[in-house]
């Protein structure tokens, strides 16, 4: 079978909370007094309902129906296919598969946390949302969101990522969005970076900064995060949950589960609902996280308390990380330019339920041409990290003979980042 569908109906009407089955999670910490903080001390930050579900200690959290019918309008459940013409091409005896979340109407994943974010703002009488973005997907995502429930989005895009891929901000500003490249001139923080050097490529840890400074000063605004925080994570693990379903359908299980991380949201929300098996000591899948040679955080980077951003502004998170202060050097791959990992997935990772690996941009923008020739998709930069570790993984079991499954998730398309193919790839 290449393509699983579920229909409608089985689309799941809750989501899976990982953090009840992770007693030992490093709760947020104050910079100064050290203390773990509370839902209190998010509340004037977020919208109150994605506080409260930031600290929840439920497993299952009940999706509102409204919010399940924007799911099914904006195309889930999402289909999976097998790459039966890709594991031809590399002739292996493994079968692969991939969750297919580019249909989205902006492209990618990030939707499912942001009708979610937007949807509860609106309920709470919030007129602004303000974010940040790097390769622009969550920024487009959000963008579309806030138009969807009546609100207004303000993004700081990653400046080097605002003039590499131009066509992102004109899809968050046909949604009636507010972009500015950062460091930009809007914000306090922004123009001392811009003093200190006026072409900064920016970072994403410097636009978190710029959207919750903008976020603080306007009443009526509160900011939005595309990934890292549990209740981001928790929204986008609808993936996984379908997956799972899919997967009953064929009557098979994976033995691979492969997503890319940035701060590791596609990725948790792909393999989370697995990995409640593995802590249940019912499956010992072997799940990949896939990272940039150049930004490689959960696999070079300290597990320690660090800010989430630049300036300094957020509450201490356990992570894994490369400094707060770490600028990425400007790969196409904007999305996983981020100096951290989410709290969730870097717990973990620190206790070698999941592992990762690290590809250079040359090489994961080879794999990314190999699944447009043989599978006819080309996939987001930063989704092309999954197509090469699972192109690697294919491979072992070929010279093993084994009869490995494959699966990992097809975070969003690349054609609005065809300037990044050409770079690498030398095309003419």
């Amino acid at each position: 079978m290449t393509r699983i569908d579920l229909p409608q109906e089985e689309l799941p009407s809750y989501w899976y909370n990982i953090v009840a089955d992770l007693p030992d999670l490093p709760p947020p910490i104050h910079p100064v007094t050290k203390e773990p903080l509370g839902p209190e001390a998010f509340y004037n930050l977020f919208p109150r309902e994605c506080v409260n579900q930031e600290f929840s200690r439920e497993k299952y959290l009940r999706i509102p129906e409204e919010l399940r019918e924007f799911y099914i309008r904006i195309g889930r459940p999402t289909p999976l296919y097998r790459a039966k013409r890709l594991e031809e091409y590399l002739k292996t005896p493994a079968k692969i598969y991939y969750k297919r979340e580019d249909v989205s109407p902006t492209g990618s994943h990030k939707l499912n946390t942001a009708l979610a974010q937007a949807f509860y703002a609106s309920k709470e009488g919030l007129e602004l949302l303000t974010t940040e973005t790097g390769a622009g997907q969550w920024g487009s995502a959000l963008s579309y969101a806030t138009a969807m429930n009546g609100l207004r989005a303000l993004v700081f895009m990653v400046r080097v990522s605002y003039y590499q891929k131009p066509y992102r901000k004109f899809v968050m500003k046909l949604c009636g969005a507010d972009v500015v490249p950062s460091p930009s001139n809007r914000t306090e923080i922004g123009k001392r970076y811009l003093e200190q050097d006026p072409e900064h490529p920016g970072s994403l840890g410097i636009a978190i900064s710029e959207a919750i400074e903008a976020a603080m000063k306007d009443e009526k605004a509160k900011y939005s995060l595309g990934s890292v925080l549990n209740h981001v994570l928790l929204h986008q693990t609808i993936i996984g949950l379908e997956t799972k379903k899919q997967f009953e359908i064929i009557d098979e299980k994976p033995d691979i589960l492969i997503g890319c991380v940035g701060g590791g949201s596609n990725f948790a929300g792909f393999t989370f609902p697995f990995v409640k098996e593995i802590l249940e000591d019912k499956e010992n899948y072997d799940i990949i996280a896939v990272e940039p040679t150049v930004c490689p955080s959960l696999t070079e980077g300290e597990y320690r308390y660090d800010f989430g951003d630049s300036a300094k502004t957020t509450p201490l998170m356990k992570m894994y990380t490369l400094g707060h202060e770490f600028v990425p050097p400007p790969i196409h791959a904007g999305g996983l330019r981020y100096h951290g990992a989410a709290p969730t997935v870097s717990l973990l990772k620190s206790k070698g339920v999941i592992r990762s690996v690290t590809y250079s941009q040359e090489e994961v923008f080879e794999a990314g041409k190999i699944f447009a020739m043989t599978e006819g998709l080309i996939p987001a930069p930063e989704t092309t990290h999954a197509v090469k570790a699972a192109i690697d993984e294919a491979l072992k079991a070929k010279k093993n003979c084994e009869r490995k499954i494959i699966v990992f998730n097809f975070s969003g398309h690349g054609l609005l980042d065809l300037k990044g193919y050409e770079d690498v790839l030398n095309l003419e």
